[in-house]
């Protein structure tokens, strides 16, 4: 595979081949920690991050490789005016390959055409965010062990999330799969993602404004925050930031199997008090995003171990 853009990049059997590399990634460190030495990552990222930048990172350090990049486009040449063909077409001269995360979507798209090695999309914009949706697979494979005949419920900024939207895209691939979308009309998951990936396959889906009404029914409730850096109007972000916040008592009711999921960073979204909660899965989910991207890394070098 050249570059990874979007989810759907990935056929299922991929996804299942990547996944069966982290669990033993998991189970047998040692065997890996060399499997990349003298392999070069480079992580070009335009706008800021912490675990998807961080977890990149250590992949690849845990695979015996290096790192170099940028952290924000203010210390690239981006901030000369240089362009991100010109860029990534040089940084591909230096690297065997680059995980990118650009504000624009499609700029991964752009990039990939000069690179020259391959380019893995660490999130674009409101777009895609692949490997993130990777995490969130594994994260559901190592608590449920399938992927068919769930309920996932979606929660809170479903408008500009490219983390459900991403999700939303791999899952609608399983059977037995339905969705429910719980957000406020101003933050509704996209109609045009609906159509494509939803009606077309006649995958079951229902839109409500509350968490509670729906909490008995779900096997995973994927929680998000309301992004400040998506609206251009503050009033907006300030009244809709704090409209779905879980807490201990709103998940009483819940599946004592259910699992509660967030790409983090968190804000106010999930209750402190909720870390304790044995069904809480955000910190594993954060661990688990660097064991699949280092099977990713693997995967896209052509290193078999």
């Amino acid at each position: 595979m050249k570059n990874l853009m979007n989810i759907t990049d990935l056929t299922v059997e991929e996804i299942d081949e990547l996944i069966a590399v982290a669990e033993d990634i998991i189970a047998n460190p040692v065997k890996y920690q060399d499997a990349c030495r003298h392999k070069l990552l480079a992580t070009l990222f335009f706008e800021p991050s912490t675990r998807t930048r961080l977890s990149f990172e250590s992949a690849m350090h845990r695979l015996g490789g290096s790192v170099v990049g940028f952290s924000e486009a203010g210390s690239s040449s981006s901030a000369k005016g240089e362009s991100l063909s010109d860029t990534v077409q040089t940084v591909g001269c230096y690297a065997d390959i680059i995980a990118m995360r650009h504000p624009k979507e499609g700029a991964p798209v752009v990039a990939a055409r000069r690179a020259g090695v391959p380019i893995i999309n660490a999130g674009d914009g409101a777009h895609n965010h692949p490997t993130q949706t990777l995490t969130d697979l594994l994260t559901i494979w190592r608590c449920k062990k399938r992927f068919n005949n769930l309920t996932i419920g979606l929660c809170g900024d479903l408008k500009f999330g490219r983390t459900v939207h991403s999700l939303v895209g791999a899952m609608a691939r399983y059977s037995g799969i339905k969705f429910v979308f719980i957000a406020p009309e101003e933050l509704r998951f996209p109609r045009y993602i609906i159509e494509d990936e939803l009606e077309s396959r006649g995958i079951e889906y229902k839109e409500v404004s509350t968490m509670e009404e729906v909490m008995p029914e779900l096997d995973v409730l994927y929680m998000t925050r309301v992004q400040r850096e998506r609206f251009f109007n503050e009033a907006d972000y300030i009244r809709l930031k704090d409209t779905y916040i879980l807490t201990p008592d709103k998940l009483v009711p819940a599946k004592q199997d259910m699992i509660v999921m967030h790409p983090l960073p968190r804000v106010n979204e999930i209750s402190v008090a909720v870390d304790d909660d044995p069904r809480a899965m955000y910190f594993p989910q954060a661990k688990n995003g660097m064991f699949i991207r280092m099977a990713l890394i693997l995967k896209m070098l052509e290193v078999t171990v």
